[in-house]
């Protein structure tokens, strides 16, 4: 698994930029900057960006959380769509007091992950791998130099956005992470008392983990952080399998806000 698990930053280059000073800027080099982007031919001459490019900046700091910076005329709803997510859910986890004033140069989380691609790969194959739609991923890499649709280049940096739901994110385990029991569950959740439930279950539906539930730190309106263990009640039938996050409706116990992460065994 080749999944970047260090910060990333998506930035939208601007007139007077240069590779260095973005560099600087994030704390990143300029080396790691042209092998994330690929700014090699054929793509472009060696290092050479234009405004309105948008790039992803690799840094130093141990998080494989992704930042978005914010750019002239960037809507929070705007965001959003670039990552198949919900405005509420972009606000919620920024704890922004107010959705319509965000300004330039604002540094917010996103709902994303950064894939370095590895030789061999296609969009195909790293979709099923991740349980991502090409669509999903696709819609997320718009405007970067390097990305095409039908080619993607060996150490190239790849958005990936998370599985989401209006009012869940789940950050811990990324989808593709290969789970044992007792696996470390963690996220951003707005629900009715702050009830979050999880389970797991594998392809051939077995239910590995029994429902339970954790309690975030804040109740709705606010988006809470919860955090749990998933303790394997069964012994996994197949090699793949997904993990349910959801809550509950008060009305009818249905279940509401399904977030479903592809894992491994």
């Amino acid at each position: 698994m080749a999944i970047v698990l260090k910060k990333s930053y998506i930035y939208t280059v601007r007139a007077g930029d240069t590779i260095y000073s973005i560099a600087r800027k994030f704390g990143s080099t300029v080396e790691a900057i042209e092998r994330a982007n690929h700014l090699y031919e054929p793509v472009t001459d060696p290092g050479l960006i234009f405004p309105g490019d948008v790039l992803v900046v690799p840094s130093f700091a141990t998080t494989p959380k992704v930042t978005y910076v914010v750019e002239g005329g960037d809507t929070v709803n705007k965001i959003a769509a670039v990552f198949t997510a919900f405005g509420d859910l972009i606000a919620g986890i920024n704890d922004l007091a107010d959705p319509n004033q965000i300004t330039v140069n604002q540094e917010l989380l996103v709902p994303a992950f950064v894939y370095q691609v590895q030789q061999g790969d296609t969009l195909s194959t790293i979709s099923r791998r991740y349980g991502i739609s090409v669509a999903a991923i696709t819609n997320a890499n718009e405007g970067r130099p390097g990305f095409q649709a039908d080619l993607v280049w060996p150490e190239y940096h790849l958005i990936i956005p998370l599985p989401t739901s209006l009012n869940i994110v789940v950050w811990t385990p990324l989808p593709g992470t290969k789970v044992a029991t007792n696996q470390k569950l963690e996220g951003k959740a707005r629900s009715f008392e702050a009830s979050v439930l999880y389970q797991l279950r594998d392809a051939n539906g077995v239910i590995v983990s029994n429902e339970r539930f954790t309690t975030a730190d804040e109740g709705a309106p606010k988006y809470g952080n919860f955090t749990a263990a998933v303790p394997f009640d069964k012994t996994p039938t197949a090699t793949t399998g997904e993990l349910w996050v959801y809550t509950r409706s008060a009305e009818d116990d249905s279940i509401r806000d399904l977030v479903k992460i592809k894992v491994y065994f």
